[in-house]
């Protein structure tokens, strides 16, 4: 009997500083993702077109385009990516337009907390495993809705049952 197959999830790192990106990746050295890292948010269009990436954690500070304007870029085309950003501002109206218009999942202030980081990194990734799971199980209950349906059409008061006061199958020949 095989085991159910783990997948590797994919994480995308968007920072304008490499120092900031080597601290993000070392916080991940130790668990099991396969972490990529882009140094602009033009870089991180061109991986998350190339690479099915399952979180995106973006710095709001970068010149060129900030975080919030690649989050608004990137929202409608990938809607199951997990978006967390990091800043050091402390300008409420940027936190608050980066999270009502880029669906962030979670917004950390740098210096970030490493274990809270990597906590809410995998209960995101667990509520997308559930969300996945219940929409497969919802596909394949409509799938097999079908052919009942059509035996119910073609065999009225099959899928009826007769029940007794004591919940016991009443079976008419």
């Amino acid at each position: 009997m095989k085991g159910k197959q783990v997948r590797q999830y994919k994480i995308l790192l968007v920072d304008d500083s490499q120092s900031t990106l080597n601290a993000l990746k070392r916080v991940f050295k130790s668990e099991d993702y396969e972490v990529f890292t882009a140094l602009s948010a033009r870089d991180a269009l061109s991986m998350l077109q190339n690479i099915d990436i399952d979180v995106l954690i973006t710095d709001e500070g970068m010149p060129e385009a900030t975080g919030s304007d690649l989050l608004l870029t990137i929202n409608s085309q990938f809607k199951d990516l997990i978006k967390i950003m990091l800043t050091g501002t402390t300008d409420i109206d940027v936190i608050k337009s980066a999270i009502n218009s880029g669906h962030i999942y979670k917004f950390f202030n740098k210096p970030w907390d490493d274990n809270e980081l990597l906590m809410s990194i995998k209960q995101a990734l667990q509520k997308k495993e559930l969300e996945r799971e219940n929409k497969q199980q919802n596909d394949t209950s409509k799938k097999q809705e079908k052919p009942l349906q059509k035996l119910k059409k073609q065999h009225p008061g099959i899928a009826e049952r007769n029940v007794d006061s004591n919940g016991c199958i009443i079976i008419n020949e």
